[in-house]
């Protein structure tokens, strides 16, 4: 009965294809590719925040505190995933992003984030401003993106021209969306909403890395180039916070557009 089963089987193996062969076989790895290793490859990257190694300067800070930018991003990485085919864009969010492309802003359509109290109902996630790098790149509402951007050409890179010569090159940002209150307070943040940047250093095409923070003495012309940054910031945002003004704010500009009454803008 054995040998009468092997001849059968050894039979139809020669009538087989050698076509036939080949497509079984490149099924089966398929079947085993599949198995083993696809999976994986759908996993989205992970972005880790503002804490990156393009600002090592800043990684031996005092100790953290609630407003401290760096905090919360770095503490809770947060996935970022793109904006659905179908989502129903409100005409208002069209018209900003064609302002956004008329500045040329390098940018990318985020899925809606609702956490808690905190979101954004329509992020972008900004890369550049023109020949601007944003590191790292900024998740912010498409009007915030639109004013900063719109600051920066305007106001930020020509005065780098006229006080240093220089274009500018990168802008290291500290915190742009980040779910949180402000210090000592029990109000939500504008950066828990997407309205708020924070800027550590203004890196120059020369070479030039210009800290925020406070300049020495007798270093004239960064304290000029600070003070512009400061006062034209007031013409386009609502609120801006920088050095001198309290010890949070030590290290880093904090500029939004939050919604006042009677148009009133903080500028300290």
């Amino acid at each position: 009965m054995a040998g009468k089963f092997r001849a059968v089987f050894f039979t139809t193996f020669r009538r087989l294809k050698p076509a036939g062969l080949l497509s079984t076989g490149l099924a089966l790895a398929a079947v085993s590719a599949c198995n083993t290793g696809s999976v994986l490859s759908l996993q989205p990257a992970v972005d880790v925040g503002a804490q990156t190694s393009a600002m090592p300067q800043y990684t031996g800070m005092q100790k953290l505190v609630p407003s401290n930018p760096y905090m919360t991003q770095a503490a809770y990485p947060r996935m970022d995933e793109p904006m659905s085919p179908v989502e129903q864009v409100p005409a208002s969010e069209i018209d900003c992003r064609q302002q956004l492309k008329r500045l040329d802003v390098a940018y990318t359509d985020l899925a809606p984030i609702h956490e808690g109290q905190c979101g954004i109902d329509y992020p972008v996630k900004v890369t550049a401003i023109g020949s601007v790098e944003m590191k790292p790149a900024a998740t912010l509402t498409c009007d915030m993106a639109a004013t900063f951007a719109a600051w920066t050409k305007n106001e930020l890179v020509p005065s780098a021209r006229w006080r240093y010569f220089s274009g500018v090159k990168t802008i290291h940002q500290g915190s742009s969306y980040s779910c949180r209150n402000i210090a000592g307070e029990g109000v939500l943040s504008e950066h828990g909403k997407g309205n708020a940047l924070d800027v550590m250093s203004i890196e120059l095409n020369n070479g030039d890395d210009i800290d925020v923070r406070k300049p020495g003495l007798f270093a004239f012309r960064t304290r000029g180039f600070l003070n512009n940054v400061r006062a034209d910031g007031c013409q386009y945002f609502t609120t801006v916070l920088g050095p001198g003004y309290n010890y949070d704010h030590r290290n880093h500009f904090h500029f939004d557009i939050k919604n006042r009454r009677n148009g009133y803008r903080a500028c300290r």
